[in-house]
C-alpha cells in the first residue's frame, strides 16, 4: 500500500498539483466526498465520509428510517475511503491543479462496503477472474446539447450553434450539425486527452443537438471510471461553451432518447483467445449461453439498467428505443444486437440501458447477466431477423415500480449483487419515485384545470 501511495504522491507532485478532488460514486452515480490540499490528501492516505451517502436519494433525500437502520449503524458511523492510484485524473478546467482521485470504501474491520456501486462491480468481475476469464467491455454514451434553462417547468430545446440558429428536425450522423460545436468539443477532446480517457468517435445522433461519444474497449472497472470522469467533463465543457449536457434518458418530449450501449464479450485469461468464438470461427455455445442469460436476466434487474422514473419514457412506443431482450445479428430494432465482426471480436452490444445509469452498477448488472447464463447454461431464444420493435415476447417491465418489484423478488439478485445491497438500491429507487409522484405536472395543469 505504502509504495502505490508513493506511486500517487509522486505523480502529484511532478504535476504540481495543489488540491486533490476525493470521490466516490452513489447509488445514483454523483460523485461525492471531499475537496482536500493535496499535503493534507497525502498525509492521511484517505478520506472518511458518512455510509449514509450510499442510501441518499437524487434529491438529497434519504430513506425511510426502518430501512434505513436496518441496513446502516444507528450511530450514523463512517466509512473508510481509500484512494485507488489507477484511478487518478486531471481536472482540466479547475482554477487550480487538481486531481480528481475515486477511492473504494471499507468498514472499520477492512471489508469493503456492500452498498459501494465500484465494489459492486468489482465482485462481479471477479466472478469472471474465478473462472479464468476476463470481460472486455465498449460504452457508447449518448446525451443531448441544450440551451441553459434555469427554470424546470421549461421544456428544454436545442442549443444555437455556431451559425446562431438552433437545429431543427433529424440530423443523424450530420457532419456539418456535428461541427456546429466545434470549439466545444475542442475542449471536450482536449481535455479527456490530458485525462487519459480512451475515447474514439463523436458522432452526431437522431435528436437535436443529440450527439453520441464513443470508448474504445478495455478492462470494465477503468472504463466505469472514465464514464464517470467523463460525464463531468462533458458538462463542465458544456457550461464553459454557455450551454448544458445531459444525460438524462429522456429529456426531451418526442424525440428520441439517450442510452448507453454497451459492448461486451469475454476473453480467456491465459490465452487471450475470445471464449464467444469456436476454433472454426462460428458462435460458441458459451456465446449463445451469454445472450440467454441476458435475455433471462436484464427484466429481473432492469432498475439498474433504467434507474429512474424518466429511464422509462425511453421504452415508450415509437422512440426508436428496442423494448425486448430479442437478440439479432445486425440488427438495431432489437435490445441485444451482435454487430458483424471477425471470431476475436464477436461480442454483443446490449443497447437497452440508459444515459442515467450509474456506470459501475449498469456494467455489473449487464455483466452478470452473461456471467449467469453462461455458467447455467441458458438457452436462448432464435434470433430476429428484421423488425423487431413489436415483437411481444420478452418484452421489460413498462414502469419503474413494476420493474423494482421484480428485481426486490429476483433469488439471484440477491445471491450475486448481495441482500444488503438489493434492498438499500431499491429502497432507494422507491423513496425517489414516492418524490417524484407528489410533484403536479404542465400535463395536469394543462388538461385537467378547467376540465375536470
Amino acid at each position: 500500500m505504502s509504495t502505490k501511495l508513493d506511486q500517487l504522491s509522486s505523480w502529484l507532485k511532478e504535476r504540481k498539483i495543489t488540491e486533490v478532488e476525493c470521490l466516490i460514486s452513489d447509488l445514483t452515480g454523483i460523485a461525492r466526498g471531499k475537496i482536500s490540499p493535496t499535503n493534507k490528501f497525502l498525509d492521511e492516505k484517505g478520506m472518511r465520509l458518512p455510509e449514509s451517502v450510499l442510501l441518499q436519494t437524487v434529491t438529497g433525500d434519504y430513506v425511510e428510517d426502518d430501512i434505513y437502520y436496518e441496513l446502516l449503524d444507528e450511530a450514523d458511523i463512517d466509512m473508510f475511503c481509500r484512494p485507488d492510484e489507477n484511478a487518478v485524473f486531471l481536472v482540466p478546467w479547475a482554477i487550480e491543479p487538481t486531481a480528481m482521485v475515486i477511492h473504494d470504501t471499507f468498514d472499520k474491520q477492512g471489508y469493503p462496503i456492500e452498498l459501494s456501486p465500484r465494489n459492486i462491480l468489482k465482485n462481479i468481475l471477479k466472478l469472471y477472474a474465478d473462472k479464468g476469464w476476463k470481460a472486455i467491455v465498449a460504452p457508447e454514451m449518448e446525451f443531448y446539447l441544450t440551451k441553459r434553462n434555469s427554470d424546470p417547468d421549461f421544456p428544454l430545446v436545442a442549443p444555437m450553434g455556431r451559425s446562431g440558429r438552433p437545429e431543427v428536425g433529424r440530423q443523424s450522423f450530420s457532419i456539418d450539425a456535428a461541427n456546429e460545436f466545434d470549439p466545444l468539443f475542442e475542449d471536450v477532446y482536449d481535455w479527456c486527452e490530458l485525462q487519459g480517457l480512451d475515447l474514439d468517435t463523436l458522432i452526431h445522433e437522431d435528436g437535436p443537438a443529440q450527439m453520441e461519444i464513443n470508448f474504445r474497449h478495455g478492462d470494465a472497472l477503468h472504463l466505469a471510471d472514465q464514464i464517470t470522469v467523463f460525464k463531468r467533463t462533458m458538462r463542465e465543457a458544456a457550461l464553459k461553451h454557455d450551454v448544458a449536457a445531459t444525460f438524462m434518458a429522456k429529456p426531451i418530449t418526442d424525440q428520441p432518447g439517450s442510452a448507453m450501449h454497451i459492448h461486451q464479450s469475454v476473453v480467456d485469461v491465459k490465452t487471450g483467445k475470445n471464449l464467444f468464438s469456436n476454433e472454426d470461427g462460428g458462435m460458441s455455445e458459451l456465446f449463445h449461453h451469454h445472450i440467454g442469460g441476458l435475455q433471462k436476466y436484464i427484466p429481473e434487474l432492469l432498475p439498474l439498467f433504467a434507474p429512474n422514473v424518466n429511464s422509462f419514457r425511453r421504452f415508450l412506443p415509437d422512440t426508436s428505443a428496442p423494448v425486448n431482450v430479442e437478440w439479432g445479428e445486425e440488427n438495431r430494432t432489437v435490445g441485444l444486437r451482435v454487430p458483424e465482426a471477425g471470431p476475436q471480436n464477436r461480442r454483443v452490444e446490449n443497447r437497452l440501458a440508459g444515459a442515467d445509469a450509474n456506470p459501475y452498477l449498469v456494467l455489473a448488472a449487464s455483466l452478470l447477466c452473461g456471467y449467469i447464463g453462461m455458467v447455467e447454461g441458458i438457452t436462448p431464444s432464435a434470433p430476429v431477423k428484421g423488425r423487431g420493435y413489436e415483437r411481444r415476447n420478452l418484452r421489460l417491465p413498462v414502469t419503474i415500480e413494476s420493474a423494482l418489484e421484480r428485481m426486490e423478488a429476483c433469488k439471484d439478485a440477491e445471491k450475486y449483487l448481495g441482500g444488503k445491497f438489493v434492498r438499500g438500491y431499491v429502497a432507494v429507487k422507491r423513496a425517489e419515485h414516492e418524490n417524484f409522484k407528489r410533484v403536479i405536472s404542465s400535463w395536469e395543469r394543462e388538461f385537467l384545470l378547467l376540465s375536470v
